[in-house]
């Protein structure tokens, strides 16, 4: 089949758009290469030189900037990690195998995406409190590992994937966890890709139930310490320093989705294609 070419017009368009949702990360960065004192007199002068790097060197000389990227990152990995595990064995058991209540359990487990999270935060607070739980990575780990749409997604892959599969597995003496592990897990690589991807942007960009549980400024998340940083020093420090903390929290974010977005790609391709 002859593929189409794309009309100059809606290449233009895209590009326009892109150019569009690039301005503000690059007028954020721009200004975070602008002394305070420069800023301060004139803003316009971050259209012209001089650049200066001082901003990232008052930054990196916090030793605890350092501290809350490591709260950042064991959180954020550890809760990525629990999502894909739980899902997955969830959405296997969902799709897979046959239990009572399976449908009245499935919807429950759906209903969850329609709660919001401030209405319950009060009582999750409370039952962390009554365990002496905050302050530790577990209390700021364990409530995102409640997924139900990594649930829902990892549901859908597996139904998609056929039968005969498991079936082909199991003539071959394979038992159930088996086929699970070697089989059927390696096949939902980009939906898993896509899945832990959005739970580590949310993970990292968390700041309400950090600002919560984490009391102790040795377990500051990035975003909280940054956020406290703010609160104290914005209008010493200055536009500029702002600017640099913005663009070093989301620096990150922008490596991991480059690093993994070849299986963004394929996911959304798969589930068109469903």
């Amino acid at each position: 089949m002859r593929v189409g070419r794309t009309h100059p017009v809606a290449i233009a368009l895209v590009i326009f758009a892109a150019i569009l949702m690039l301005l503000p990360l690059g007028w954020v960065l721009a200004l975070s290469l602008k002394a305070n004192a420069a800023l301060l007199a004139d803003t316009n002068s971050v259209f012209h030189a001089p650049y200066t790097l001082e901003n990232y060197r008052i930054l990196f000389g916090d030793g605890q900037v350092f501290r809350w990227i490591g709260n950042s990152l064991i959180v954020s990995l550890g809760m990525t990690a629990g999502v894909l595990v739980l899902s997955s064995l969830a959405g296997y058991g969902f799709a897979r195998l046959e239990f009572p209540g399976r449908g009245a359990l499935f919807v429950v487990v759906l209903l969850g995406l329609a709660v919001p999270e401030q209405a319950v935060i009060i009582a999750r607070h409370q039952m962390f409190s009554a365990v002496s739980m905050h302050n530790t990575y577990i209390a700021l780990m364990l409530p995102g590992m409640s997924a139900p749409f990594g649930v829902f997604l990892m549901t859908q892959y597996f139904k998609a994937i056929p039968r005969d599969i498991d079936e082909a597995a199991m003539l071959d003496g394979a038992s159930r966890l088996r086929i699970f592990l070697r089989v059927l897990l390696p096949l939902t690589i980009p939906a898993q890709a896509t899945l832990g991807i959005f739970t580590f942007l949310t993970a990292w960009n968390d700041y309400w139930w950090p600002l919560i549980s984490a009391t102790n400024k040795a377990m500051y998340t990035l975003t909280v310490g940054i956020a406290s940083t703010q609160m104290n020093f914005a209008q010493t420090e200055g536009l500029g320093f702002l600017m640099a903390q913005a663009v070093f929290a989301g620096l990150p974010i922008l490596i991991v989705y480059l690093f993994f977005q070849k299986y963004i790609v394929q996911a959304v391709a798969g589930a068109a294609g469903r």
